[in-house]
């Protein structure tokens, strides 16, 4: 605890040497790398919400017998009719443009496990 009041002293008496234009450097610099921190925490968070919404439908899927009607989406806003062939075989995106099929169940635990990466890294970021 003896350190940690020295430590702010310390830095106390450094900001006190600094001329006005240095510290606005100083503040503009701390702003900016605050700024990309909560960039960083938004894109960890929607990358986050975007895996629970896919192991979330790759449940729906599993639970759906072969041969159901239903839309698939081709982009965010483009639906188009299709039929639910088989529920135990899956493309899983890996970035890149690049596909793996996997099992229902590989997919689920590929979900789960880029999951608790992605709240690992927004708790060791918010840590900061």
């Amino acid at each position: 605890m003896a350190s940690s009041d020295q430590g702010r002293v310390a830095i106390e008496e450094e900001l006190n040497k600094l001329t006005v234009e240095q510290v606005r450097q100083v503040k503009e610099q701390v702003d900016g790398e605050v700024g990309l921190l909560q960039d960083s925490l938004n894109r960890i968070r929607t990358a986050a919400v975007r895996y629970e919404m896919a192991s979330k439908a790759l449940h729906n899927l599993s639970v759906h017998p072969a041969g159901k009607q239903m839309l698939v989406p081709l982009t965010a806003s483009l639906y188009v009719p299709g039929t639910l062939d088989d529920a135990h075989k899956v493309l899983i995106d890996i970035g890149t443009g690049y596909y793996v099929e996997k099992t229902m169940q590989e997919g689920k635990e590929y979900c789960e496990r880029k999951i608790d990466f992605l709240k690992a890294n927004h708790d060791k970021l918010v840590e900061v």
